[in-house]
């Protein structure tokens, strides 16, 4: 039975007067792919921050490993974080993007060298490993930014809705390297997303939020076949009836 690596205790945040989450408390198990999905300002993003440490909660806590990083700095809690604008240095290549954080921890050059070379490996750039980042397509960029972010050799990923500028038949292509590479490294992976699909095929477990509230955690199967909430019917289920339907209407 897998144990779990981030534990968050009855967590709540506030911003000035508005609160963005209600005392919610989940546990996020070793080696799993969790998918956050909801509606825009469901606290999706906000739960994200605090695990790195962007934010604090207003009240609860949060442990990694059993201890408490609540308060802890985002440097001190070994998460990696992937965002969805890249942030890539325009002006070095793909090898230079990668391998810039190992350079700035003081790390010996034959062993920075070896490390970027076999994450570049993992994840499918060797072609591409002295391009700059305009001369790659966004789900290139998109592997790069992944890329820079493992080679740090992280607890956990997170994702912050990192496909939405890419198209359908990309956004495809990358789902499924991404989980390669997850089963391949046996990493934690926290996903963020508004786009049902995507996390149905992406996530062991998917954190249904909304109304500041978890309302279900469950897996892709459960939450399709015994959905415990009527929003789960109408955000998950319905939703993802009605793009079946209108698939084979379309090829009728």
């Amino acid at each position: 039975m897998a144990e779990p690596i981030i534990q968050a205790v009855n967590i709540s945040k506030k911003f000035k007067s508005k609160t963005v989450l209600e005392d919610i408390s989940f546990d996020i198990m070793r080696g799993e792919f969790l998918s956050l999905l909801g509606p825009s300002g469901c606290g999706k993003t906000t739960i994200l921050r605090m695990l790195i440490g962007i934010e604090q909660p207003t009240a609860g806590k949060i442990l990694k490993d059993g201890v408490d990083i609540t308060n802890a700095a985002p440097k001190d809690r070994n998460i990696g974080i992937v965002f969805q604008n890249y942030s890539l240095f325009p002006n070095m290549d793909v090898y230079h993007n990668i391998s810039y954080a190992l350079s700035a921890k003081k790390m010996g050059k034959e062993e920075i060298d070896k490390k970027v070379k076999e994450i570049i490996e993992t994840v499918g750039l060797e072609e591409h490993i002295y391009k700059k980042p305009k001369q790659l397509s966004g789900g290139q960029q998109q592997r790069v930014a992944i890329a820079r972010t493992l080679v740090l050799n992280p607890d956990v990923i997170l994702f912050d809705e990192p496909m939405s500028a890419l198209d359908a038949e990309i956004k495809v292509i990358l789902r499924q390297q991404l989980k390669e590479i997850q089963k391949k490294l046996k990493i934690t992976m926290v996903y963020v997303t508004h786009d049902q699909e995507e996390a149905f095929a992406l996530s062991d477990r998917i954190m249904v939020l909304n109304d500041m509230r978890i309302i279900q955690m469950d897996t892709p199967y459960n939450l399709y076949h015994n959905p415990t909430d009527p929003f789960v019917k109408r955000f998950v289920v319905d939703h993802l009836d009605l793009k079946v339907k209108s698939i084979e209407d379309s090829i009728k």
